[in-house]
């Protein structure tokens, strides 16, 4: 007989989960492992609302196990720590994001990048190294390993730098890694949303002329005046983006939906990069002469190391970057969910947790 989430672990914990592929989420209770010796265990105060979240409650990938506890954006404060941590105390703000887990041996994670470890542990929905299911930040509190642990910087804004947990990151990484870090660098952004309007704050921090590319025009306003883009071009006008061929550097497309990537391509000036961090539906069409003629790159990205994380987080707090964030209640999830669907956000919807989760059980 299947153990219940509410009885595998001896600590109590309440959330809210989604229990079939409605993506209807309602409160849970359900439990966390004891506080090993190398754990923190936290009070969680606030957790983004990811795009992912939504592709997984719905079960959109095929990969998901109910009841799931979505949430990989997570800022609290620790309450318990295991008599081996090293890093963090009682009281300390901390942060948790798309990990919980790595082998720690393998080469991805030797070098600092346990993303890409192939027995990484995501941190919900993901089996754990005991066998069972990992719940993520739309609960109570969390208990994770110290070596997936951030330390939260003092200036730091809680709320609106929980997204920086996956949005952050994910735009942060590829942009040092490409070597799209360097002042004067020309940087296309493509799509104005979660991810977009993060990488287009990180890029000009990094000393970047930035162009954001959109298919919707009414954005140009927000990206330029709000966002300091030096550059709005809208995607479907061809003249705009004829003007933009061999100009820029790199571009990160942060684009989940189906879109065709050949005018961005030319876009590139030669050695450019495209650099994916969305993920469309559908696989994409290259023509193998828009590369060669150029040397021209396409890649991808998937967040960051832990290493890379707490630097991310610790440039943004130098640098003042926060995502912008509407802030709600637990309660009101599923009506954040449905107007996410609808892109009705600008830009980042950040749970409440702590004042809201109690109220709502």
């Amino acid at each position: 007989m299947a153990i219940s989430p509410e009885t595998e672990h001896p600590i109590k914990a309440y959330g809210y989960a989604s229990r079939d592929n409605s993506g209807s989420l309602s409160p849970l209770t359900f439990s966390r492992r004891a506080t090993g010796e190398k754990d923190v265990r936290f009070k969680v105060l606030y957790c983004g609302i990811c795009h992912s979240d939504l592709h997984f409650v719905k079960n959109e990938w095929g990969i998901t196990k109910y009841p799931v506890t979505p949430g990989h954006e997570i800022v609290g404060v620790v309450t318990e720590v295991g008599s081996k941590v090293e890093k963090f105390k009682v009281g300390d703000k901390v942060g948790v994001g798309c990990l919980v887990g790595s082998c720690r041996s393998c080469q991805s994670c030797a070098t600092d990048y346990e993303q890409y470890c192939p027995k990484q542990v995501g941190t919900y929905g993901a089996p754990n190294f005991d066998g069972t299911q990992t719940y993520g930040g739309y609960s109570d509190h969390m208990v994770s390993d110290e070596h997936s642990v951030l330390r939260w910087p003092e200036n730091l804004p809680l709320d609106s730098g929980a997204p920086l947990l996956c949005a952050g990151i994910t735009t942060y990484s590829p942009l040092r890694y490409f070597g799209l870090d360097k002042p004067g660098t020309k940087v296309g952004v493509v799509g104005l949303g979660g991810l977009g309007h993060v990488a287009v704050k990180m890029a000009k921090a990094f000393g970047a002329e930035v162009t954001v590319f959109s298919t919707t025009p009414a954005k140009e306003q927000e990206a330029i005046e709000g966002l300091k883009a030096d550059h709005f071009i809208n995607s479907k006008d061809e003249q705009q983006m004829q003007a933009a061929r061999g100009t820029l550097d790199g571009i990160i497309d942060t684009v989940s939906a189906n879109h065709s990537i050949a005018p961005l391509l030319n876009t590139l000036t030669p050695h450019g990069k495209l650099v994916l961090v969305g993920a469309p539906e559908k696989p994409l069409e290259v023509a193998a002469f828009s590369l060669i003629m150029g040397r021209k790159t396409v890649a991808g990205s998937n967040i960051g190391g832990i290493k890379e994380t707490q630097e991310m987080l610790d440039f943004a707090a130098e640098h003042g970057i926060t995502a912008d964030v509407e802030v709600i209640p637990i309660d009101y999830v599923n009506t954040a969910m449905e107007r996410l669907l609808k892109s009705d956000v600008r830009y980042r919807f950040v749970i409440d947790v702590a004042n809201s989760i109690k109220a709502a059980e």
